[in-house]
């Protein structure tokens, strides 16, 4: 197994699969394996599978943890920066691209618009299927997604993410600390002890921190920072849960327009890379360009801490069964959390009359059924809300 590379080698590799990677988190994880398992032989299936593993088990897009980890391992930290570079900017720069165009222009009542809120109905309606299946497969688990359901609809601030998230980690703990098994051999990642603990450190420094900063001082970029960091921050599931975080951060608020907030949504699905990009948009429509850039390091800088905090830890945290339980509690309430997200402010504000929901249905079965590319779905949805809606 290869074990140095370039820089360059590592930025093209990564900028190919930014260009290329369409499909969400779990598509994302399929092309990284055929290129850095099959093609290029970087890592190991076993190796691959533990970096999975570890994306799933800390809050934070998955698909780029993974991606910093391989670059990590192929050319130390800085390969692991330039690897986040390459695989984040082309979507980055598609959607402060796509922010400058929708601040100039008044979108409050564009068809196209209300085509792109109704693919929302159709993504979300379609990751919720997927993560129920896999995360709520028993009533205990289902019971703790309806807890979260209730707790985040019906006390909707952005602490009820967090109450919710703790009180199904502490009932999984006890639950489920008999369920949980693991037999696989360590795994070693070039990260010392001590570096992991002062990364995890900051980490937890810099979510204390912050909001102090934000309350004590009136410049806006630390408080942009400070939403965009804690969102980053408490994020379990994937990118479609950063939803509910960042429309309940920065639409009441007033920083932008619920309309502004489902376009830029709407387009973060037609690019490739991480949906946690979805960030740059709302940074430029704040900022412009350098909101953007903000937005991005704030939104993944909690991604990078973990996932190279965490790893020198890994073959203890991964082995302890009351750990493991307390994270399938976790697991169940984002479930939950994100159907809290599919009513309010989803379905709420798109599907209005009855052409919206023929609508919807018609593109939440090209995604399921006919399991066609998000891109061509946000497309048809974009240009069905031009000529009909």
């Amino acid at each position: 197994m290869k074990r140095q590379g370039s820089l360059l080698e590592i930025l093209l590799v990564s900028l190919r699969l930014g260009l290329t990677s369409f499909g969400g988190p779990i598509a994302h994880l399929g092309y990284f394996r055929d290129e850095y398992i099959e093609r290029r032989k970087w890592v190991t299936d076993k190796t691959y599978a533990d970096l999975v593993a570890l994306s799933q088990f800390l809050p934070g897009p998955a698909s780029s943890q993974v991606g910093i980890g391989i670059g990590v391992m192929r050319g130390g930290i800085l390969g692991g920066i330039v690897s986040f570079i390459g695989f984040t900017m082309p979507s980055v720069i598609a959607l402060i691209i796509f922010a400058m165009i929708v601040s100039s222009f008044d979108v409050s009542n564009a068809g196209w618009l209300q085509g792109l809120k109704i693919v929302a109905v159709a993504v979300v309606a379609h990751a919720i299927m997927g993560m129920a299946k896999n995360l709520t497969p028993d009533l205990k688990r289902k019971a703790m997604a309806l807890l979260a359901l209730s707790v985040t609809l019906l006390w909707q601030t952005t602490i009820s993410q967090v109450v919710a998230i703790v009180i199904a980690g502490i009932a999984g703990f006890f639950l489920f600390k008999g369920d949980t098994s693991d037999e696989n051999p360590e795994f070693k990642f070039p990260v010392s002890k001590m570096t992991g603990a002062a990364l995890l450190t900051l980490f937890f420094a810099l979510l204390a921190i912050l909001p102090i900063a934000r309350e004590i001082t009136t410049a806006n970029w630390i408080a942009m920072f400070d939403s965009f960091y804690r969102s980053g921050s408490l994020v379990f599931g994937g990118g479609h849960v950063v939803l509910p975080l960042l429309e309940r951060e920065f639409v009441p608020t007033g920083w932008l327009t619920e309309e502004e907030f489902l376009a830029g949504y709407g387009a973060a699905q037609a690019v490739p890379g991480p949906l946690f990009t979805f960030a740059a948009y709302i940074g430029a429509v704040i900022g412009g360009w350098q909101g953007g850039l903000l937005a991005t390091a704030a939104i993944f800088l909690p991604a990078f801490l973990l996932i190279l905090g965490a790893l020198p830890f890994w073959n203890s945290l991964r082995t302890n069964p009351k750990m493991k339980a307390a994270f399938m509690g976790v697991n169940a309430a984002v479930v939950g959390i994100l159907i809290s997200a599919f009513y309010f402010p989803i379905w709420t504000s798109s599907i209005i009359e009855p052409i919206h929901f023929v609508l919807a249905a018609f593109l939440f079965s090209m995604l399921v059924f006919w399991k066609l590319p998000p891109w061509l779905v946000v497309l048809t949805g974009a240009v069905a809300g031009l000529l009909f809606l």
